[in-house]
């Protein structure tokens, strides 16, 4: 069988999942702009309680990823009646998954966001936000395993799509919902979250019957479910497991590096999420070429062409760095043009500028590192992978609480520690690739 790992290929993998990511992107934009006017207390109660909700999509998303590893191995090995078996299996652990997740929302996110949030005015206004946001985890681990499975095979056209459906939903309503438009309430920091939830919702619907419509459920033998397999099962949880519980720690560890920033008071917060609102924009591309990434590498053991791994993660490392090069450049040229969309505050631009150029330095480390770390997944050591997060997450949480808690530096000292995070995460991956036993592994 032919190896096709050239340019155009890459590309043709990765820019649905980037465009996927710029619709994706528009509903964390437009929820900042919005909520930017309405409070600086509203925006950072929709960062707080957005980034707890995320804590737990990013364990669905890590099931997610393991499974789309599992998917391309079985692509590249021909074997469809397989991919379908996968994606059943996938599904049996994600619908129980999904009520879990439902309920740590309900019963423990007041108490865990009284426990760690000093500002009681941004407390109550995040336990607000989370309780029309909760019900969207059953809209939104679906979506995950839909992409999972069209990232799998290489056919993912339909992410951009779904994804625009939902960012198109979620503006309208934003506007509507916030700010009393279009003949909706006005419901502020609540109607972003009832906004966020429909799309959700909409999109799951889009995803359902797109399968349907293209019969992509019989060519793959999707939702068959012939029986349950516990060798399956396992095996989809012991190399999807170690991932979900990096997934999770890598963003609680995130949500830890924000309140910590808390503390340095409202100003400080609304500066760094409306910085993580750009810094998600100079994520896309390499979100996108990662995915590629991991799906690939997978691909390429499955057809036992290893020999090609470098090759195409050398590749992937070029066209990502170059789309994150374009992006940095425009943020350097324009800075507080781009503040300036979410939030009309003078001394918040000011302070955000610095910070930006930081984060634009630490993007550039980062487009190696992903694209690395997820050629390490896609090998299937996902163990590996696990060991190389949880050593950077402990380094990473390290240098933020030496420079902020014990050396008394502001909001942008404490955002240098992407830069670390690029480094590192570059670093031990790139070693692992090079010095491992990864070759010819099994799933």
């Amino acid at each position: 069988m032919e190896v096709n790992i050239s340019y155009k290929r890459i590309w043709s993998i990765a820019y649905p999942i980037i465009l996927g990511s710029v619709a994706q992107n528009l509903i964390n934009v437009t929820d900042t702009a919005f909520l930017g006017r309405v409070g600086e207390v509203e925006l950072g109660a929709s960062a707080l309680g957005g980034m707890f909700y995320f804590v737990l999509f990013m364990l669905a998303l890590g099931f997610g990823t393991g499974t789309q590893i599992i998917i391309s191995r079985r692509h590249g090995e021909g074997n469809s009646h397989l991919i379908g078996k996968t994606f059943d299996h996938a599904l049996y652990f994600m619908l129980p998954l999904s009520f879990v997740a439902f309920f740590i929302l309900y019963f423990f996110s007041t108490p865990i966001l009284r426990a760690v949030i000093e500002s009681d005015s941004i407390f109550e206004a995040s336990v607000a936000f989370l309780k029309y946001r909760m019900p969207g985890i059953f809209f939104v681990f679906g979506q995950i395993l839909f992409r999972s499975f069209y990232i799998g095979i290489a056919k993912t056209k339909v992410i951009t799509w779904s994804t625009l459906v939902m960012a198109g939903i979620n503006i309208v309503l934003d506007y509507g919902l916030i700010f009393g438009k279009l003949g909706m309430p006005q419901m502020g920091l609540e109607g972003a979250a009832i906004a966020s939830t429909i799309a959700e919702g909409v999109a799951l619907a889009f995803l359902i019957v797109y399968v349907i419509y293209h019969q992509h459920h019989k060519k793959y033998h999707l939702f068959v479910f012939e029986g349950f397999d516990k060798e399956l099962f396992y095996r989809n949880f012991k190399l999807s497991s170690p991932i979900m519980v990096q997934n999770f720690l890598s963003l609680g560890v995130w949500f830890a590096f924000f309140l910590i920033v808390e503390k340095l008071g409202e100003h400080a917060l609304a500066v760094s999420n409306i910085i993580r609102s750009v810094y998600i924009v100079l994520m896309i591309p390499i979100w996108g070429f990662a995915s590629a990434a991991n799906s690939m590498v997978s691909y390429l053991i499955g057809m036992r062409k290893e020999a090609f791994v470098f090759l195409l993660l050398k590749r992937i490392v070029i066209m990502t760095t170059s789309g994150v090069f374009g992006l940095v450049i425009l943020s350097l040229f324009v800075p507080e043009a781009l503040i300036r969309i979410y939030t009309d505050n003078q001394e918040l631009i000011s302070m955000s500028v610095p910070v930006l150029r930081v984060v634009n330095i630490g993007a550039v480390f980062l487009a190696t590192g992903f694209v690395l770390f997820n050629g390490v997944m896609g090998t299937g050591k996902t163990n590996i992978s696990f060991v190389i997060e949880i050593a950077v997450l402990f380094l990473y949480l390290f240098y933020v609480l030496v420079v902020v808690n014990y050396l008394g530096g502001g909001v942008t000292i404490a955002w240098t520690a992407e830069i670390l995070y690029g480094v590192l995460l570059s670093s031990f991956s790139l070693l692992y690739l090079l010095k491992g036993k990864w070759r010819h592994s099994s799933l």
